[in-house]
């Protein structure tokens, strides 16, 4: 492709002058299905060179290069034409593939990718110029293939400012932070049960390649991610991505984690690894609820997540794990019984506390990574408050926090020491016992000289929501610590009340 870098300004270009594309998230959507298409088709010539004997689960009419790809002969659908097959024929099509338990993965992510997807575009010609451009790409090109999987990163950059309130996509700095931490071995399998579109397992695969030194560790190299999403879209484009990145059975899975009872789940269900973000913020339904322990069944999403990954990671497994300040500083029953048993069944080392605006402009939620593995429980926890950068008082779209602002936790990480900064702790060792005296209010070196920062009115309630939550449960454990002592009764408490 001769322009490549100018791959999504020209389409952007085409379909502002189309009436069915209405605003960047349908635009996005519309790009993502056509390059899932070529990109399968990619594949497939692959694979039919590997497998003379291999048999597309998409009918010769609906392959990419049966319909989309123009000859120039004038032979090629436009129009009404290409409007009418694209609606009536290709989408019925790959949405009723028949699929079932025993369709390989490779081809039953067809039918998954297009079971919610949508054609937006009512201008058959404007289709036609679009699948064009898409069709320019040479993805049997090793080096047009490596600098078109760039300009995709760009792509799901874009998502986040035309995805919807809560769905914040990670910063790639910090999903290669987390990889390269977490020291991925070939063999080793790593699991992201809201993968959204694969950046963690995309930083994976990076960290893991040296050592698919042969067939055999290449074999190993790609079986070694797993994903659920919840999303159509998202996964639609975890898939592409994992596609892009080689790996041809990507274990993608279209479904919600937290509709599973966690009790269900055995050694087999469990994973060597878990790098994840999950979403936080959200309240789930009691119906979810219902598929956790009593004391573990939290409304909110996050709590929901740490969960499902103390149940799902193996025994000796490692896990790192985005979570927000409200996990460390709240003190309600549920997250007290999540972090009990976080810290007693396993061995939480290490929490670093990002600086404010990792995630800006899309929301300014601090956030915080947990380091802990399946080795036993928790004897000491080091936290560590990673700073601003020199010369930034905070990220945005256009300086986005980089993997070197992490340099500072890797040369402290391989020798740690308690660190202090004019009377204020930034890194600091704390045994379980203390943390225990603390009710697990585990929020410790934060970051004593911010600006107050002004939130939007819907993030501000909800820290303060949370705040509130943990200052009532402080204070009710106080009161029942004197009442004891006292030898005063709830119930006199109750009369005196009244």
């Amino acid at each position: 492709m001769s322009n490549i870098s100018n791959f999504v300004k020209r389409i952007r270009d085409i379909m502002r002058n189309d009436p069915g594309i209405n605003g960047d998230a349908q635009r996005i959507e519309q790009i993502a299905w056509m390059l899932f298409l070529k990109v399968y088709d990619s594949k497939e010539l692959d694979w039919e060179v590997d497998d003379e004997h291999y048999e597309s689960i998409i009918p010769a009419d609906c392959r990419w290069r049966n319909w989309a790809h123009d000859d120039r002969s004038g032979k090629a659908m436009t129009g009404e034409t290409l409007l009418t097959f694209v609606n009536n024929t290709l989408f019925e099509t790959l949405k009723g593939l028949p699929v079932n338990a025993s369709t390989p993965i490779r081809k039953s992510i067809v039918k998954t990718t297009f079971e919610d997807a949508n054609n937006y575009m009512k201008d058959g010609v404007l289709l036609r110029q679009v699948v064009n451009i898409i069709d320019e790409l040479d993805l049997t090109d090793y080096e047009e293939c490596h600098a078109f999987g760039e300009i995709y990163e760009s792509i799901l950059r874009e998502l986040q400012s035309a995805g919807s309130a809560g769905e914040f996509y990670t910063p790639r700095a910090v999903t290669d932070f987390m990889a390269q931490m977490i020291a991925p071995q070939i063999g080793e399998k790593v699991a992201d049960f809201a993968c959204g579109t694969g950046g963690f397992l995309t930083s994976w695969l990076k960290a893991l390649e040296p050592q698919a030194t042969d067939t055999t560790k290449r074999q190993l190299y790609d079986e070694s991610i797993f994903g659920i999403e919840k999303k159509q879209f998202p996964y639609m484009l975890c898939i592409t991505n994992m596609l892009l990145h080689g790996i041809d059975t990507p274990a993608i899975y279209h479904d919600n984690s937290l509709t599973h009872d966690v009790l269900d789940y055995r050694e087999e269900d469990c994973f060597d690894v878990i790098l994840m973000n999950p979403p936080y913020g959200g309240n789930e339904k009691s119906e979810v609820k219902n598929h956790f322990p009593t004391e573990l069944a939290s409304s909110e999403t996050a709590d929901l997540f740490m969960s499902v990954i103390m149940y799902r990671l193996k025994q000796g497994g490692r896990c790192a794990v985005i979570l927000p300040d409200g996990f460390l500083f709240n003190t309600e029953p549920t997250k007290v019984a999540i972090k009990r048993k976080l810290f007693s069944e396993f061995n939480l080392h290490t929490i670093i506390r990002m600086p404010h605006s990792v995630f800006s402009p899309y929301t300014s939620i601090t956030t915080n990574i947990l380091f802990f593995d399946h080795t036993g429980p928790t004897a000491e926890t080091w936290f560590y408050r990673l700073d601003m950068p020199e010369g930034y008082k905070h990220f945005s779209k256009t300086k986005p926090m980089k993997l070197d602002h992490f340099t500072p936790v890797v040369e402290w990480w391989n020798n740690p020491q308690e660190i202090a900064i004019d009377g204020f702790d930034k890194a600091k060792k704390y045994t379980v016992e203390e943390l225990k005296a603390r009710s697990y209010n585990i929020d410790l070196c934060g970051y004593p000289h911010e600006e107050e920062e002004i939130l939007p009115p819907k993030e501000l309630i909800l820290q303060y929501q949370e705040k509130r939550a943990s200052l009532n449960a402080d204070i009710d454990r106080i009161l029942a610590d004197i009442s004891q002592i006292l030898g005063i009764s709830s119930e006199e408490i109750s009369r005196g009340e009244q």
